[in-house]
C-alpha cells in the first residue's frame, strides 16, 4: 500500500487527476472538508500546485460535478424513449448514491456545469427522437425538475434544507408538536406515516428508492399519455 501510495504521489498532476481526487476526498470526509490545501496534502503537491489545474474552489466544484455527471450510463441505442429515460434516471440515482453530496452541490451552482447541460441536451434529445414536440418536451423537463438528475426535493427534508452533509447519518422521524399537528392534521399524519429504507436515501429525508421509483413512474406514465394525445401547451383545458 505504501508503494502503491508513493507512486500515485509521483503520478504527473493533471486537471483530470485532481478532480478525481476532490472526488474522493468528498466521498470520504463530506463537500464541508474540501479545501485547496486538505486536496494538495492528499495529493502530495503544495497548494499552488493544483492552481495550474483549477483557477479557484469554483472551478473546482465544477469540475468535480462533471466528473460525477460523467458516471451515468449512456442512452440504450435503439430502445424506446421512456425505457432509456427510465435507465438513465436511475443510473444517475445509483452514482448519487456513491456521491452523496452531489445533489447540494448541483443546486449551489448559479449555472448548470458544462457535463450537467450535456446530460440534460442528450435526454431532451431522447424525448425529441421519441416524436416529442419542442413545447411538450419543454413541459417535461419543468416537471421533472431535479428527478431528471437522480435526486427529488422533498417537502419533509429539513436536513436538505439545513445544508448537512450526506456522510451525516439520517435522523429517524419525528412527531411534529402536538399544536401543530392538530392545526395541520394532515401534514402531521403524511409526515409520520411512511416507514423509509435508510439504505437507499440520497442525503435524507423521503427521498427513498421506492418513493423515488413511484413518483417516477407516475410521471413517465402520464408523459406518455401526452405524447400519444399530441398534447400542446396551447390546446390545453382551462
Amino acid at each position: 500500500m505504501a508503494e502503491q501510495a508513493e507512486t500515485l504521489r509521483r503520478t504527473p498532476l493533471s486537471r483530470d487527476r485532481v478532480l478525481r481526487a476532490a472526488v474522493a476526498l468528498a466521498d470520504e470526509a463530506g463537500i464541508e472538508s474540501l479545501s485547496m490545501r486538505n486536496l494538495a496534502q492528499d495529493l502530495g503537491v503544495v497548494p499552488m500546485a493544483l492552481y495550474k489545474h483549477v483557477t479557484n474552489k469554483d472551478e473546482l466544484l465544477d469540475g468535480m460535478i462533471d466528473v460525477v455527471v460523467g458516471e451515468i450510463d449512456p442512452p440504450l441505442p435503439d430502445a424506446a424513449w421512456k425505457h432509456v429515460v427510465r435507465q438513465r434516471i436511475l443510473s444517475a440515482r445509483q452514482v448519487l448514491r456513491r456521491h452523496p453530496w452531489a445533489p447540494l452541490a448541483i443546486e449551489s451552482r448559479n449555472m448548470a456545469t458544462p457535463g450537467v447541460l450535456a446530460y440534460l441536451d442528450s435526454m431532451i434529445g431522447t424525448f425529441r427522437a421519441g416524436g416529442f414536440s419542442v413545447d411538450l418536451a419543454h413541459h417535461v423537463m419543468h416537471a421533472m425538475g431535479s428527478r431528471i438528475l437522480g435526486f427529488s426535493q422533498e417537502l419533509f427534508d429539513a436536513s436538505r434544507r439545513a445544508g448537512r452533509s450526506g456522510t451525516t447519518e439520517p435522523e429517524p422521524p419525528t412527531a411534529l408538536p402536538p399544536e401543530v399537528a392538530a392545526r395541520f392534521p394532515h401534514v402531521a399524519e403524511i409526515a409520520m406515516a411512511a416507514s423509509h429504507d435508510d439504505g437507499s436515501v440520497v442525503g435524507q429525508g423521503c427521498d427513498d428508492q421506492f418513493e423515488f421509483e413511484f413518483a417516477l413512474d407516475l410521471l413517465l406514465d402520464g408523459i406518455e399519455r401526452l405524447q400519444q394525445q399530441g398534447w400542446s401547451s396551447s390546446r390545453r383545458p382551462r
